[in-house]
């Protein structure tokens, strides 16, 4: 893994933001739930003029503008990096799109599953591009986001900082060595955030099989996530020493955890859940 940059970012902690270095202008090319989570962190936190292709937002502070089509970028913009964040299966056209316009170009795909030799495939051998790839999660929306990122040796320092620049405006960053590393990102940080809904989800539910009015059960396992996560983030503390910190002997929490930790209950459960999304992640691979 490559050192973080040394520049400012979200303190994730606090939930204070910090202006970083001055972001690179992009082409958004998708602007769903992970290019629109991202493109709000990146708006807040200071974006140089941009352009955003999406047939369905109006509106954009200024001086950003949007575009319905790659076709219809103005002729005078030339961004520092092109974020691809369409579905995998939509990619194609819009590469044949971006390769007739920006021949040599920076492109951040954040796409799951699409391999950096299976875009140039459809960008063009012949043509100067440089792909780095990344995989955020959507907590970036609140400058909390995690995002592993892998670069192709031709990659130059400078468009490794663009791109890295970019997803530690939202969040934390790590490099990883070898491309096919980004699908186990995917499986573990880029699905993360929804398996800890769904554990939100669940011990709702419980909650309520055990009495509890459903908006107490809500608020008790949401703030309970939210307070285990912070010190997590905060503590220099390893999960295990935690868990066990607030795990009595004969406790409730021994109860509990007894069922939890069966050999086939999270132990087997959550290794099979990651490997079916690392799995899906690259079969998606071109």
């Amino acid at each position: 893994m490559t050192t973080p940059l040394p520049d400012t970012h979200p303190d994730t902690a606090s939930g204070t933001a910090v202006t970083p270095a001055a972001l690179p202008s992009i082409l958004l090319v998708g602007s769903g739930k992970m290019g629109g989570a991202m493109l709000e962190g990146w708006l807040a936190q200071g974006l140089a003029p941009s352009v955003i292709v999406d047939r369905h937002r109006d509106t954009l502070p200024a001086p950003h503008r949007i575009v319905r089509a790659i076709e219809d970028v103005p002729a005078d913009f030339t961004p520092d990096v092109i974020v691809l964040a369409v579905k995998p299966q939509k990619a194609d056209p819009a590469l044949h799109s971006l390769a007739a316009r920006f021949p040599a170009a920076t492109l951040l795909s954040v796409m799951a599953g699409r391999s950096i030799a299976s875009l140039k495939a459809v960008y063009g051998a012949g043509t100067g591009v440089v792909i780095v790839r990344a995989m955020p999660n959507t907590p970036s929306l609140l400058g909390a986001g995690m995002s592993g990122l892998y670069a192709p040796p031709e990659a130059t320092p400078e468009h490794k900082r663009h791109c890295e620049s970019l997803l530690r405006a939202v969040g934390e960053t790590v490099w990883v060595d070898a491309e096919g590393l980004i699908d186990s990102v995917t499986g573990i940080s880029g699905s993360g955030p929804a398996y800890v809904f769904l554990l939100a989800e669940l011990l709702t539910k419980a909650g309520v099989e055990q009495g509890l009015p459903e908006d107490t059960a809500r608020i008790l396992a949401r703030e309970t996530i939210y307070g285990a996560g912070r010190m997590l983030h905060t503590l220099p503390t390893d999960a295990a020493e935690l868990r066990r910190n607030v795990t009595s002997p004969g406790g409730t929490t021994a109860a509990a955890l007894a069922v939890l930790m069966a050999d086939d209950a999270w132990p087997a459960t959550t290794s099979a859940a990651v490997a079916a999304a690392v799995t899906r992640a690259k079969e998606l691979s071109g």
